[in-house]
């Protein structure tokens, strides 16, 4: 029997994924499609039953703009929610911006899939001459998390974003959890990828093949030390799940007319 449990949930396809783009920290909001993952979502969680305490997001819109569509499709809109630059999407540094699959078309499919799902490669961090290095980094948004802006990431590898997001888990979320309350945690691929590794014991090895599609929960089952009591379990129709993370897996893959 479940001591807790817990819901991560990966946001809704936002403009940048539907054109493949490293979104990273650029603020982006929900594209049509992701607008209706999360609500369904919603509508999917209210049918299991579920009832949230407390929700924990991200600083970034579509995470947000996720949680919100989720607790108004389950007529829970009333739930607090707490957010973090801790719980963002790994920076991507120089990458962010690029399309993948031309990236894999110029570099590779072997070295765009370490780039995106490996642990400890850092890709070349952002610059002032980045197009996107004003927007991110000179955010408001920034000016009152927890850390100066001058210390944030410039660019990270999943092991960095694991690094910053623990502290987080330890001290917010974990008494949260721990006190008895049903928490969602609407989050991005990297940062729910990174607290899989860490909940699960996923090795640096093996981490690079758990994929996470948009706008679909995941239900992890705790026991007393925070020790997952089976793997995490993809809520929803399972065919269409499947079907969900071979899309994300391709989208770093050369598109069948330019091979």
């Amino acid at each position: 029997m479940a001591k807790y449990k817990l819901v991560l949930l990966r946001h809704g396809e936002g403009a940048w994924n539907k054109e493949n783009r490293f979104c990273s920290w650029v603020d982006q909001k929900l594209s049509t499609d992701g607008i209706k993952e999360a609500q369904n979502c919603g509508k999917h969680l209210k049918a299991l039953g579920f009832e949230f305490d407390l929700v924990f997001t991200s600083v970034l819109s579509r995470s947000i703009q996720t949680a919100w569509l989720v607790l108004e499709e389950m007529g829970q809109e009333w739930v607090p929610i707490q957010s973090s630059w801790r719980l963002n999407e790994r920076h991507y540094g120089a990458l962010i911006g690029l399309n993948r699959a031309e990236m894999a078309l110029n570099h590779g499919e072997e070295q765009v899939k370490i780039w995106r799902r490996s642990y400890d490669v850092t890709p070349p961090p952002i610059t002032e001459s980045h197009p996107y290095y004003e927007e991110i980094c000179n955010d408001r948004r920034y000016k009152c998390s927890d850390v100066s802006q001058d210390n944030l990431p410039k660019a990270e590898s999943l092991k960095d974003v694991l690094d910053r997001l623990l502290p987080y888990w330890n001290e917010k979320i974990v008494p949260e959890l721990k006190s008895g309350k049903m928490i969602l945690i609407s989050a991005h691929g990297n940062s729910s990828r990174a607290l899989l590794k860490h909940l699960e014991g996923i090795s640096d090895e093996d981490i690079i093949n758990v994929t996470l599609p948009t706008g679909v929960p995941i239900l992890l089952e705790l026991d007393e030390n925070l020790h997952p009591l089976g793997p995490h379990q993809f809520l929803g129709d399972q065919e269409a799940i499947q079907a969900a993370i071979k899309k994300v897996e391709d989208q770093g893959k050369v598109k069948s007319a330019e091979k």
